[in-house]
C-alpha cells in the first residue's frame, strides 16, 4: 500500500518520527500527483531518504498553528505560493477579485493569501529565525530579479529583497533541492549552497567573474524604463541558451545573484521524477470539501514532456520550464496509462496525452553542439530553426499505442497544438489528421492569439495565414471522414502593440469566418514575460523601439467589447468607439446599414 506524505502532526506520529527532515508550505492544497510541483518535491526528497512533511495552505490570520505544528526542520523549510503566482490566482485582468480558486477543496477562494511566498516566508522567519527557508515556484522564480508587478502598477525590486528568504531555486527545482538538502545535511551552511546553479541570492559582495553580467541596478531602473527594457533582453538571452552567464543586479547595498541553470534533463532524470510512488489522488484529508477543480481537470491526462521552444511573448513556459524539451520515454508514459487505468474511478476516456504544447514530445536538435551555443528565443520563429528535429511521426505511434490498450476507450489531445511546427515531410499534418479524426471530442482547440499580422510579429506568433491553412486543412479533413467538427481559435486582446482598428479587424475575420468567439482573454501582464515589460515600458526590448500599449480600462474594454460584435447589447458602445476612432470602414463591415440608426440611439442616450 502507498502512502501520502504527512500533513498533519497524527500522520507525523504514526510514522514514528521525532523530527522532520524537510517542510513544504504550500498556498496549494496537497495532491499527491505529478502534475503538482509541492508532491514532486516531497517525493523527490523522500526518495533520497528524507523525511518530508507538507503544511497545504495554512492559515495566516490565526495564531500562526499551522506554521508551528511540525517545530522546526532539521534542514530547512520549503516556500511556493502555490502552481500558480498568488496575484494572478486571485485577481482577473481587470484587477478584479475572483470568487474561486482552482486549488482549494470546492473550488473555495481566501485560503492563501495575496502573494503567499512573501507571507509564509515572513512567517516563518518571525517563528523560527535561525532555520533556512528556500523559496521556489512561479511565483518565486518570475521575480528573482526586478519585476513590473501589474496589481500594484509599479516596477518592484527582486523577491529576495522584500522576504527574508536565505535561498531561490528557480525552475523545475527536483535537483537543485537535492543538493540544498545534501549539503545542510552534511553540516555546511546556506551560503555553501550559494554556488548551486539555478539558485539565486543576496550578498553584499558578489563574484564578478568572466562569465557574470551585471545588469542596470532596480534603483537605475526606476529612474528609467529603457534601462528595464534592455535589463530584460539581456535576461530573456541568458535564459535562452543551455550555458549562460551568471546575473547580478544591485538593490541599494545589496547584490541579487543569479546563477546559471542545471542542464537540461535527460530522459532518465525525467523518468525517475514521473516514476516516483505517487497516490495520484488529493490528500484523503480533503473529501468533505469538495472536489479540487485543478486535479480533476487533469486527473485522466498524462503529461508527456516539459518546456517548450515556442517562445510566445506573453508565456512563462520556457522561462521556468527550459526552452530545451527535456521528454518522458515511451516506456514511463506507458507505465503512467497503465497507472491511470488501474484506478478504480476510471471509466476509459483519457483527456489529454501532450504537455505545454501537444506536440513538441522527443523535439531537439539534431546537433546538440549548436544548441549549446544558441541563444534564439524561439526554435520555430520567425523561421524554423534548420538544426531542429521537428518529426511527429513518434508521437503518431504513441498515440497509436496508447489508443491500443483495450482499456481505454477514448484518448483526447487537450493540449494546445503548435501548427506553426506542421511541414509537409516532418509527419505533421499527418500527426493533425490523427488527432483531428482519433482524438478530438467534437472541437478542437488552437491559438492563433490575433489576426493582425504586426501584432502577432510582437506576440511572436506565427501569421494569422497559418490559422486559415489550418481550418481549410480541418474542414477538409472533417468533410473526407463525416465529422461535424469544430475548430474553435483561442484570441487575446489588449496585448501591446493591438489598436483598436487591429481588434475591430480581427472582429471582422471572425465574422467573415462565422465565428462567435468563445476562448479569449484580455492581455494580464505577469512578471519575467517580453509582453510585460512592452506594457510596462512601452518599449520593445528586442529592438528597442516604442510600441502601443492599452493601458486604461477605457481603452481595454473597447478591445475586448469587439470579441462580441455579434451581441446586441454591446453594439452601440462599439459603434461609438470605432467612429471616434476613425474606423467608419469597419463598423460598416461590421453592422452595415443598420449601424447609423444605432448609432443616433446611442447618441442620445449618453448624451
Amino acid at each position: 500500500m502507498g502512502h501520502f506524505l504527512p500533513i498533519t502532526l497524527e500522520e507525523v506520529k504514526r510514522l514514528g518520527w521525532e523530527q522532520v527532515d524537510v517542510v513544504l508550505v504550500t498556498g496549494d492544497a496537497y495532491v499527491d500527483h505529478p502534475s503538482f510541483g509541492t508532491a514532486v518535491i516531497g517525493r523527490t526528497l523522500e526518495a533520497a531518504g528524507y523525511r518530508v512533511a507538507i503544511i497545504p495552505q495554512p492559515n495566516w490570520r490565526d495564531d500562526l498553528r499551522d506554521f508551528r505544528k511540525f517545530g522546526r526542520p532539521r534542514l530547512f523549510f520549503g516556500v511556493t505560493s502555490g502552481a500558480m503566482d498568488s496575484m494572478v490566482n486571485h485577481y482577473t485582468a481587470a484587477r478584479r477579485l475572483r470568487h474561486d480558486d482552482a486549488y482549494t477543496p470546492g473550488g473555495q477562494f481566501g485560503f492563501r493569501p495575496d502573494r503567499a511566498t512573501y507571507v509564509y516566508t515572513r512567517i516563518l522567519k518571525q517563528i523560527y529565525p535561525d532555520v533556512p527557508v528556500i523559496i521556489a515556484g512561479i511565483e518565486a522564480s518570475m521575480r528573482r530579479l526586478a519585476h513590473y508587478d501589474y496589481w500594484d502598477d509599479r516596477l518592484f525590486p527582486s523577491i529576495l529583497i522584500d522576504t527574508p528568504a536565505d535561498l531561490l531555486n528557480y525552475g523545475m527545482g527536483e535537483r537543485t533541492t537535492l543538493k540544498i538538502a545534501h549539503l545542510l545535511d552534511e553540516g555546511k551552511g546556506i551560503e555553501a549552497c550559494y554556488s548551486l546553479p539555478q539558485t539565486a541570492y543576496l550578498t553584499h559582495s558578489p563574484h564578478i567573474s568572466q562569465n557574470t553580467i551585471e545588469l542596470h541596478s532596480f534603483e537605475e531602473c526606476l529612474r528609467s524604463k529603457r534601462a528595464e527594457a534592455e535589463n530584460y533582453h539581456v535576461i530573456e538571452l541568458e535564459s535562452n541558451k543551455i550555458e549562460s552567464a551568471t546575473l547580478v543586479q544591485q538593490h541599494g547595498d545589496c547584490y541579487v545573484v543569479v546563477n546559471p541553470p542545471e542542464p537540461p534533463m535527460t530522459t532518465e532524470e525525467i523518468d525517475a521524477s514521473f516514476d516516483l510512488p505517487y497516490m495520484r489522488l488529493p490528500h484523503p484529508k480533503y473529501k468533505k470539501r469538495g472536489p479540487i477543480p485543478a486535479f480533476e481537470m487533469i486527473r485522466w491526462s498524462v503529461n508527456t514532456h516539459r518546456g517548450c521552444f515556442g517562445g510566445c511573448s506573453f508565456c512563462t513556459i520556457s522561462a521556468h520550464q527550459g526552452k530545451q524539451i527535456a521528454s518522458r520515454s515511451e516506456a514511463s508514459i506507458l507505465r503512467e496509462v497503465d497507472a491511470i487505468i488501474a484506478d478504480p474511478d476510471f471509466h476509459g476516456v483519457l483527456t489529454d496525452l501532450g504537455g505545454p504544447s501537444a506536440n513538441m514530445w522527443r523535439m531537439k536538435g539534431r546537433n546538440p553542439e549548436l544548441c549549446r551555443k544558441c541563444s534564439r528565443y524561439s526554435c520555430s520563429m520567425p523561421t524554423m530553426c534548420k538544426n531542429l528535429d521537428s518529426d511527429h511521426r513518434p508521437m503518431i505511434e504513441l498515440l497509436r499505442k496508447v489508443n491500443a490498450n483495450p482499456k481505454v476507450k477514448h484518448l483526447y489531445v487537450g493540449s494546445g497544438i503548435r501548427c506553426d511546427l506542421f511541414t509537409e515531410d516532418n509527419g505533421g499534418w499527418q500527426y493533425f489528421r490523427q488527432v483531428v479524426v482519433g482524438h478530438t471530442s467534437g472541437r478542437l482547440k488552437v491559438a492563433p492569439e490575433h489576426t493582425s499580422d504586426h501584432v502577432l510579429a510582437l506576440m511572436r506568433k506565427p501569421s494569422f495565414c497559418l490559422f486559415k491553412e489550418t481550418k481549410r486543412r480541418f474542414d477538409e479533413i472533417c468533410k473526407q471522414a463525416g465529422l461535424r467538427y469544430q475548430l474553435i481559435p483561442y484570441f487575446i486582446s489588449s496585448h501591446p502593440g493591438c489598436r483598436l482598428e487591429d481588434m475591430a479587424d480581427l472582429a471582422v475575420q471572425m465574422k467573415q469566418m462565422g465565428y462567435r468567439l468563445e476562448q479569449i482573454q484580455d492581455f494580464t501582464p505577469t512578471p519575467m514575460t517580453l509582453s510585460t515589460e512592452m506594457y510596462y515600458t512601452g518599449i520593445d526590448p528586442t529592438t528597442m523601439k516604442p510600441v502601443y500599449v492599452a493601458t486604461t480600462p477605457a481603452d481595454k474594454a473597447d478591445q475586448r467589447r469587439l470579441f462580441f460584435y455579434y451581441k446586441p447589447e454591446v453594439r452601440s458602445e462599439i459603434i461609438h468607439s470605432l467612429r471616434r476612432s476613425g474606423n467608419e470602414k469597419c463598423v460598416e463591415k461590421l453592422f452595415g446599414g443598420s449601424c447609423n440608426s444605432i448609432g443616433k440611439q446611442y447618441f442620445k442616450r449618453k448624451y
